[in-house]
């Protein structure tokens, strides 16, 4: 554990795996405060481009030498332990601090730091408390999880004493943060890997709420969120589609991407209001993140403006491109659930077709969610299955495509060698997405949309489809 004192004490801070979702926020919070700030890398990635273009040195390639000068060493939960870096960071004076550890850090540094957790929806949530609190003009600090078109990035660091948060409950990493506010969108089954049942999840969750300073904002729909706050003393505020909870919503109109509800407050109709983003998850989402929104200040004029500017975070229903009259989106949704809802919310627009392009992350989640990914990929037109992504992990579960995709009725997917799939090699993993590109642009037809899925590089089968049927015009 390092101390708060280091962030006074040091100047310049090197990011190993600077380009990873959980570091760029913090790098663009920090670059803001004006640290000096170097990083590195294995991958060229469209992160890695927009961190030079802030004026940071970046090492492709990850070197002992490249810490050189470094004063705090930040590194994700994803490199492993005889990487040279930090071999060479915890061999060295310099402090050393995991990602989560060093958020928890800044969350300390304001008295209001509003933290957003749920098993699904974080980003979104975060995102459109972000966006009402700034056109409120309320000048925050932020860390999202993903890429916000309005601020340009995903951090964003502020002269008010409010920062906004995405709080991941991945190996408990929330738990070493500092929040004042507490956003529990919804509590559910993942991480087993970690957790190993639903019952150790509701328990890290209730932890979250204890340490909470001031206030939980909790879904009072949520079975498994109202359980794991039962007995808790902290002012709670719930909110759901149940009028019996003090923020609720009335679905009034659906037409393409818009849902129009009216905005309940402790059972008194209060507006009539309009999101972006489809699919009933985000009128939840954005009851969340109302209900945060007014314990900060913000009035209905900031929500209601913050809301219709709202078109979702980059890859939450990202619309790509629309060529030959298909539509191609791409979503982070990589549990079940989440799939579910972002599926059974496209088949609810007036598409002939949803193709639900998926790409599985890490070998312990498919394995132990096998028959809830069916389920979920059963829900479009048609599926394609790629390589699994290992991510974090070896296939130590013995777990192929083939697995999952021969259970899906009508699902596509191509063989790979078990030993070639195992490698998880760049050249393979494009291949891999060619082979699904090639088979959706022979047979999409206009008006279907085509939807890639999952939280590793999925998005890139739907930039290479667009490219494909662009160049077939």
């Amino acid at each position: 554990m390092i101390s708060a004192e280091i962030l006074k004490s040091s100047k310049h801070i090197h990011f190993i795996g600077i380009g990873g979702s959980g570091m760029y926020p913090l790098v663009q919070i920090l670059h803001e405060k004006g640290f000096y700030i170097t990083g590195s890398d294995n991958n060229e990635t469209e992160t890695l481009e927009a961190v030079r273009k802030m004026g940071i040195t970046v090492f492709l390639g990850q070197r002992a030498e490249n810490i050189k000068g470094a004063d705090l060493i930040v590194y994700t939960a994803a490199i492993m332990d005889d990487n040279p870096e930090l071999v060479a960071a915890r061999a060295s004076s310099a402090a050393v601090a995991e990602r989560a550890e060093m958020l928890g850090l800044l969350t300390g540094q304001y008295s209001n730091a509003v933290c957003v957790c749920g098993t699904h929806g974080k980003t979104t949530a975060t995102s459109m408390l972000t966006q009402i609190l700034l056109e409120s003009g309320k000048d925050i600090s932020c860390f999202i999880g993903g890429k916000l078109p309005l601020i340009g990035g995903s951090g964003r660091s502020g002269s008010s004493d409010t920062m906004v948060c995405e709080a991941c409950e991945f190996r408990d990493h929330f738990l070493q943060l500092y929040p004042d506010v507490a956003v529990i969108l919804n509590v559910d089954a993942d991480h087993l890997e970690y957790f190993g049942n639903i019952e150790n999840i509701i328990k890290s969750f209730r932890k979250f709420a204890e340490m909470t300073s001031k206030t939980v904002i909790y879904n009072g729909d949520d079975a498994n969120t109202v359980k794991a706050l039962q007995g808790i003393d902290k002012e709670l505020i719930s909110f759901g589609f149940g009028r019996d909870n003090n923020y609720s919503a009335v679905i009034t109109g659906k037409k393409g991407l818009r849902t129009d509800f009216t905005l309940y407050v402790r059972g008194e109709k209060k507006a009539e209001l309009a999101i972006h983003v489809p699919g009933d998850h985000n009128v939840l989402n954005a009851l969340a993140a109302i209900a945060a929104a007014e314990l900060c200040g913000a009035d209905m004029e900031g929500i209601r403006k913050g809301l219709e500017g709202f078109t979702g975070a980059l890859r939450r229903f990202q619309k790509i491109d629309e060529v030959r009259g298909v539509t191609i989106v791409d979503d982070y949704a990589h549990h079940p659930a989440e799939l579910a809802c972002t599926l059974n919310a496209a088949k609810g627009l007036d598409f002939k077709r949803v193709w639900a392009v998926f790409q599985p992350f890490t070998y312990s989640r498919t394995k132990v969610l096998l028959d809830d990914f069916v389920k979920a990929l059963s829900i479009p037109d048609i599926a394609v299955i790629t390589d699994i992504m290992g991510g974090r992990e070896k296939n130590d579960v013995g777990i192929y495509t083939e697995d999952l995709a021969s259970k899906i009725e009508g699902a596509v997917w191509f063989e790979t060698d078990h030993e070639t799939a195992d490698k998880q090699t760049a050249q393979q993993k494009e291949h891999n997405f060619r082979q699904c590109v090639d088979y959706i642009a022979e047979n999409c037809q206009e008006g279907d949309l085509v939807i890639t899925l999952g939280c590793g590089d999925a998005y890139k089968a739907a930039k290479m489809l667009a490219e494909r049927l662009r160049n077939e015009k």
